[in-house]
């Protein structure tokens, strides 16, 4: 089969990164030809995606309908597999190409005008549907600006709504979590066009368990954003009070204000800000650590990094935000703490540094459901099946 991949980047940053990266590698490997329709670079990993895809076509902003076109064209797929990109023409130009059009919903952009449905300031979490109430008073109109330029941008309503409805044709809509078909349906998604295939990590490269030493490591893997909460994952790490140390693998916009904020409260001795870690070498630090912590405050749409750390067979600890409740259980693979609970995030930490015993449990218990309920050949078998389905049933232009 030929998939064309379409995505707003091509390179490591995110979760939805990392997803299309190995989703594509597997379908290489069971004998599917994949090209690649991007947009800008993320200067991280590139040369893995060059390998991975041979047919690339880079798209900017002036000419992306006639590229995806060009693509299209030349590449002939039997399925397009669209993951994050809002350009109107991209989206009519694949509507209007007549081939089945599958598209994986990785986070909230797609039907948030923020893109990650909580408030900035207040960092309540929202539960409503795209409305009027984005623009007042929600003030959604108003995003941050690139990195750069301009620190602040207009976001139109009326565009979100064409977004919406434009995503709304395609054949398939993929989302990883109960949650976020919820989320879907309150936008007004036909339910029989949402499936749900949790994108779930590559099985860890070594069997072995986690040391659990008397080092203590704690390992937090992803971006440092307001909305990862590694400010408030701080504040709770001062509270702990059992010897440790902590590790955070990841960059991000928030990253010089975190690492002050860990100094002024004490921790620069005990939390590492290690920088982007590629998601091969994370094992490593898996393997060295004694938990792993998710201190996400947005609602996740599924949390995919977590679950890499239950593969590992480390126990988690989490704020309960979207979609995590899903595969983090209370007291079976980690701690699920109440929302924004700093004291009680510190109090499943220290008890889990406290009882070692508990920890390796909980972690084997973490590496059986990861491997059982979110095993990576089921999900690559559930998009093998999608497609050929999709392929079978070609729809004409809408």
């Amino acid at each position: 089969m030929r998939l064309l991949f379409v995505h707003e980047r091509i390179g490591a940053l995110g979760g939805a990164e990392a997803n299309v990266l190995v989703t594509a590698e597997a379908l290489q490997r069971r004998g599917h030809f994949v090209a690649l329709a991007h947009g800008a670079g993320t200067n991280r990993g590139e040369p893995e995606w060059r390998n991975a895809f041979p047919a690339r076509f880079p798209i900017d902003q002036s000419t992306g309908g006639a590229t995806v076109k060009r693509a299209l064209a030349q590449f002939q797929p039997d399925v397009v597999f669209l993951h994050k990109f809002s350009d109107p023409a991209v989206l009519r130009t694949l509507l209007a190409a007549g081939r089945p059009v599958v598209r994986m919903v990785h986070d909230h952009d797609l039907y948030c005008m923020r893109g990650y449905k909580y408030n900035y300031f207040t960092r309540h979490i929202c539960t409503r549907a795209a409305s009027p109430f984005c623009v007042f008073p929600c003030g959604g109109s108003v995003a941050r600006g690139a990195s750069g330029g301009f620190p602040l941008r207009w976001v139109s309503y009326g565009a979100k709504r064409r977004e919406i409805d434009l995503n709304k044709h395609f054949h398939r809509l993929i989302v990883a979590s109960d949650y976020m078909r919820e989320e879907l349906l309150r936008n007004g998604f036909p339910a029989d066009r949402i499936e749900i295939h949790p994108p779930v990590p590559r099985a860890a490269p070594t069997s072995e368990p986690p040391s659990f030493g008397a080092r203590n490591l704690i390992v937090y893997a992803g971006q440092i954003i307001r909305g990862k909460g590694v400010d408030v994952l701080l504040e709770s790490l001062a509270r702990v009070t059992e010897p440790f140390e902590c590790v955070i693998l990841g960059d991000g916009s928030q990253r010089a204000e975190c690492e002050k904020l860990s100094a002024r409260l004490g921790l620069q001795d005990r939390v590492t800000f290690g920088g982007f870690v590629p998601q091969a070498s994370l094992a490593a630090y898996y393997g060295d650590a004694s938990l792993a912590v998710m201190s996400s405050l947005w609602p996740e749409p599924f949390g995919a990094t977590g679950l890499e750390a239950m593969r590992c067979g480390l126990p988690v600890v989490a704020f309960d935000a979207g979609g995590i409740r899903e595969w983090l259980l209370d007291g079976v693979n980690g701690f699920l703490v109440p929302w924004l609970d700093r004291a009680n995030f510190a109090a499943q930490v220290d008890r889990l540094l406290r009882d070692k015993p508990l920890a390796r449990r909980l972690g084997e218990s973490g590496r059986a459901i990861a491997n059982t309920r979110f095993n990576f050949g089921a999900y690559i078998d559930g998009l093998e099946h999608l497609f050929t389905r999709a392929a079978t049933g070609r729809r004409r232009p809408a």
